[in-house]
C-alpha cells in the first residue's frame, strides 16, 4: 500500500468513527430495540450503495474506493455492535425484540444499499455528473 492510499484509508476511516461515536453517543432506544446502531448501519449501508454506482458509472481511481466504501463506511458501520446488542437481547430473553433487531438491520441495511444505488443511477441518469 503506497502512503497516500494509506492516508485515504486513515482519513476516511477517521471521519466515519467519528461519526458513528456521535451517532452512538448517547444511547437510542424504541422500546428496547436500540437505535443507534441500526441508525448508522443504515446511513454507511445508503453511502456504499450511492458509492458503488457513482463510482462505476464515472471509473473512479481505487484510492477513492479506500476512503469512502473501506475507510469511511467501514469505519461507521458496526457488525460487532450490532451482534453484540442481539446478544444481549438474547441474554436477557427478549426474543422478539432480538428478531426485531435483526430484521431491521439487516433488512433495513440491505435496502439502504439498494436504494442508494437506484438514486445513484437515476440521478446520473437524468443528467447529473
Amino acid at each position: 500500500m503506497k502512503g497516500i492510499e494509506l492516508l485515504l484509508l486513515g482519513a476516511g476511516g477517521l471521519a466515519g468513527t467519528f461519526l458513528r461515536f456521535k451517532i452512538t453517543q448517547s444511547p437510542l432506544l424504541w422500546g428496547t430495540l436500540p437505535m443507534n446502531v441500526l441508525i448508522v448501519n443504515i446511513v454507511g449501508s445508503f453511502v456504499i450503495g450511492i458509492f458503488a454506482v457513482v463510482s462505476q458509472q464515472w471509473n473512479l481511481d481505487f484510492r477513492y474506493t479506500l476512503l469512502v466504501a473501506v475507510g469511511f463506511c467501514g469505519a461507521l458501520t458496526t457488525m460487532s455492535s450490532f451482534v453484540l446488542e442481539t446478544s444481549n437481547l438474547f441474554d436477557n430473553r427478549q426474543f422478539a425484540i432480538m428478531a426485531v433487531n435483526v430484521i431491521t438491520n439487516v433488512g433495513l441495511s440491505l435496502g439502504s444499499v439498494m436504494g442508494g444505488k437506484v438514486m445513484a443511477a437515476s440521478l446520473l441518469a437524468g443528467g447529473w455528473r
